[in-house]
């Protein structure tokens, strides 16, 4: 079995310092948590940004020296940044950290419309946008994480998939347990990965106490996983977690209980396919 790829989501753009003290805002504290995350084993940093007071952002400029900070600490990590933004967001605004120079080696690229968590909130994704966001990155020769709160988006990517706009090989983000989405249980989980092409790679996150199970299940079955601030705060029941790394820390100890070795920024690249060298 190819080596297990973690991904650390930091921070994101719902749970707040008042969930837990330690999700970080400003451009130190996402710097930290990245490289916390890093050395425990993350290959991959999703990486939502905030201002400092907390409030999510998709500024160009904030993601600029954001990742700056990060890669300044982690030089050789793989830095995945959301163009889902925060809900109530314009596409323009969603898609600003595709723009940078280097452009990113991997971003989302969110496949569907969903209620979202919160009464009438409603996470806006039409086909037009799919295919803009995708077209997009495809000419920057950004790699995308198809990220699938359902079976509805699954069949939608490989739609698209068909129809030419989105390239092989796709990787998809299963996020399961998120109001609004698919459940997170054993069953839904193998429906996803059964419902997927052969030749394609795939990691799960799980929203609060499903985390650790559905991503235990991932490394049993071959995929890839998602930790972090942004799904779940918690170490263990009740206990808040420290840090980004205390979480991908109880990654490493289930994997390698299960046999499973850690993948780095490199090796990651190279079972995920993304063609950085060729910039």
């Amino acid at each position: 079995m190819e080596k297990l790829i973690i991904t650390g989501a930091i921070c994101g753009a719902e749970v707040t310092k008042e969930h837990n003290p330690n999700v970080p805002y400003t451009v130190k504290e996402i710097g930290k948590e990245a490289e916390l995350a890093y050395k425990a084993g993350a290959s991959i940093i999703h990486l939502h940004v905030r201002e400092d007071n907390g409030t999510p952002t998709q500024s160009k400029e904030r993601f600029k020296i954001c990742i700056e900070e990060v890669k300044r600490r982690c030089p050789d990590v793989i830095i995945l940044p959301s163009t889902g933004g925060a809900v109530g967001m314009t596409n323009e605004e969603r898609l600003q950290p595709i723009y940078l120079e280097p452009p990113p080696e991997i971003a989302t690229l969110d496949c569907g419309t969903m209620n979202w968590i919160g009464e009438d909130e409603i996470f806006v994704n039409t086909e037009n946008t799919i295919i803009h966001f995708a077209e997009e990155m495809n000419s920057r020769g950004i790699k995308y994480e198809l990220e699938c709160f359902d079976k509805g988006m699954v069949d939608t990517a490989i739609r698209l998939h068909r129809e030419g706009y989105i390239k092989d090989p796709m990787h998809f983000n299963f996020m399961l347990g998120v109001k609004g989405g698919m459940g997170a249980s054993p069953r839904d989980l193998l429906f996803l990965i059964n419902s997927i092409p052969r030749n394609s790679t795939f990691s799960v996150g799980a929203i609060g106490k499903h985390e650790f199970p559905m991503i235990t299940l991932s490394i049993m079955m071959g995929g890839h996983v998602r930790v972090g601030f942004e799904d779940n705060l918690y170490l263990s029941k009740g206990k808040l977690a420290k840090s980004n790394g205390e979480l991908v820390e109880k990654v490493v100890r289930i994997s390698k209980e299960l046999g499973r070795d850690i993948a780095t920024p490199d090796e990651a690249r190279k079972i995920l396919e993304i063609n950085y060298l060729e910039r």
